[in-house]
């Protein structure tokens, strides 16, 4: 099963997650018709395929990541009559819809667990991870993502759940063949419907072994991944997308091996680490260093060129806004968000926007906890009270990291509520909507909005984005990322400048007589000084 030619090589991906994207009825939460609804908005942009974070029934204790039924819709985004059109209506512009798909865990609400609680003889009760204990006594000490005992007591049972997230999410038991099955089933139905894709959420963390304290990377992951892949996505044209915070470059050659045995592609997150203090949290934050930067995308580019696939991402529905993080979102914030932008889609590898992302929306600041919704942010925030920290010390992390950033509504227009809703919203929209709106964007052609259209469209027309070899230029330099991209017609220069000054730039002297394919300034000017968070593509083609 080659993957030389797949269509996701040169796909560029979408990320919408519904509850903060278009309100359809006033209820003041994101639906599904509200997404229909601005199809042709993303079909304008030009991307090929929507990951649809999750829209499964759900008690949302984690945002839908907790799926109390993997085959209906959770009523406030819709009804499958809503999901049908989707898939419908997508296909018709050409864009296909990834399904986000948590196969770790399920809610404590699902009905197998709710058997898997009645007795230790019930057929569902093998379907999760329980250990024998006395209340009190845990396992072990392993603590969950989101604090606390990874451990949860079950008195009638007298035996303890095992759980990586919260105490509303039961770890499955991958070694049951049973449950394995009924996943495979319930992909294939999905596959049915007309999914075109999945994205797996956490899925280096299924092969789990509590006892021995190892979640990821567990000796039989790639035993189970194979199987998963074989059962169900090579039935079918899908792209598949594995999220592993434990991958390495190694690691990523099994997930994406072009023989399409496992996934398309992973996420990684070893980039997206490098500017929390080493050996503590993320909430503790250091300035990025860019030669790390460099040095950490450059081994993922090299290491998996013709042996794997990289996905290219910056932003996503766990993440802080990337133009409040590594740009500058005030007085430079349209230049660094495309700045940004240019370094990452020009590297090989599919790359994912996350909504908003395309507009230069940025991170928001509100004053109290209280205005906070995230269950991540604020369990940090009672653990570090109570670990003396003080509450202004605290929000700063929160400002800077909490998953909410990324959470607030879309900014559609400048009308009330950002154009998200009618109703109450129910997460408040960012103040600066008032500036920073599509609408705002698709009136003013040098918008970041028409910036990643291009780039899109440079993308799709230029087959060295795709097959071209990465060469890292100018490691050391603290100020300018660098590199080529080269095929067998073209050599093409991706040069940025990430800091807010003027910086001179001998390459571009070098490429004076190459052909510019976009640059992030209005005007093309001559000269080797790249301006305050510029970024240019230049290119030689020919035989």
């Amino acid at each position: 099963m080659g993957n030389k030619n797949k269509w996701w090589k040169n796909a560029v991906v979408y990320q919408i997650y519904p509850k903060s994207f278009q309100d359809s009825d006033g209820d003041g939460i994101g639906d599904i018709p509200g997404i229909i609804s601005r199809l042709d908005y993303l079909k304008k942009l030009g991307i090929d395929a929507i990951w649809l974070s999750p829209v499964y029934r759900s008690p949302q204790d984690d945002n839908g990541y907790d799926i109390s039924d993997y085959q209906d819709i959770e009523p406030m985004f819709g009804t499958m009559e809503d999901m049908e059109q989707l898939f419908a209506e997508a296909k018709k512009r050409g864009i296909r819809i990834m399904m986000d798909l948590v196969l770790n865990h399920t809610s404590d609400e699902h009905r197998w667990f709710l058997e898997a609680k009645k007795s230790k003889d019930n057929p569902y009760h093998d379907y999760y991870v329980w250990r024998d204990g006395e209340e009190g006594i845990y396992p072990n000490d392993m603590n969950s993502v989101f604090g606390g005992p990874a451990w949860e007591w079950v008195p009638e049972l007298e035996q303890y759940y095992f759980h990586q997230f919260s105490v509303k999410q039961p770890d499955l038991n991958w070694e049951n063949p049973k449950v394995r099955r009924e996943l495979y089933d319930m992909i294939l139905w999905w596959m049915e419907k007309g999914a075109g894709g999945f994205r797996l959420d956490v899925i280096d963390q299924i092969a789990k072994e509590p006892d021995l304290k190892i979640t990821n990377n567990g000796p039989k992951l790639h035993e189970f991944l194979r199987e998963l892949s074989r059962e169900t996505f090579q039935k079918g044209d899908m792209i598949t997308v594995g999220e592993a915070w434990g991958a390495t470059p190694e690691i990523a050659k099994k997930y994406s091996n072009p023989d399409g045995s496992e996934f398309s592609m992973v996420f990684q997150f070893e980039h997206i680490m490098l500017d929390q203090e080493e050996g503590k949290e993320k909430w503790d934050t250091i300035p990025l260093n860019l030669v790390k930067l460099k040095k950490c995308l450059a081994k993922w580019q090299n290491t998996l060129y013709q042996t794997g696939w990289n996905s290219l991402f910056m932003n996503n529905h766990d993440l802080p806004r990337i133009v409040s993080r590594w740009g500058n979102d005030g007085k430079y914030r349209k230049e660094s968000a495309t700045m940004l932008a240019t370094m990452l889609h020009g590297m090989q590898g599919t790359p994912y926007i996350y909504q908003g992302e395309e507009l230069g929306m940025t991170n928001v600041q509100f004053d109290s906890i209280e205005e906070y919704e995230d269950i991540e942010t604020l369990n940090m925030y009672k653990e570090r009270l109570e670990k003396g920290y003080q509450p202004e010390e605290i929000m700063q992390s929160i400002y800077a990291r909490s998953r909410d950033n990324a959470r607030t509504p879309m900014q559609w227009s400048g009308d009330e509520n950002g154009g998200f809703t009618t109703g109450e919203p129910w997460f408040a929209v960012n103040p600066n909507y008032t500036r920073i709106n599509a609408k705002e964007a698709l009136e003013d052609e040098n918008s970041v909005f028409y910036y990643y259209q291009k780039l899109i469209r440079l993308r799709k027309e230029n087959p060295v984005f795709v097959n071209g070899k990465f060469e890292l230029l100018l490691p050391e330099d603290e100020r300018i990322f660098a590199y080529t991209r080269t095929d067998e017609h073209t050599k093409m220069l991706v040069c940025t400048n990430f800091t807010d000054e003027e910086v001179s730039c001998p390459l571009l002297d070098e490429w004076k007589a190459g052909e510019v394919w976009i640059r992030n300034y209005e005007d093309d000017r001559e000269g080797n000084i790249l301006r305050p968070y510029e970024a240019v593509i230049i290119a030689f083609t020919g035989k």
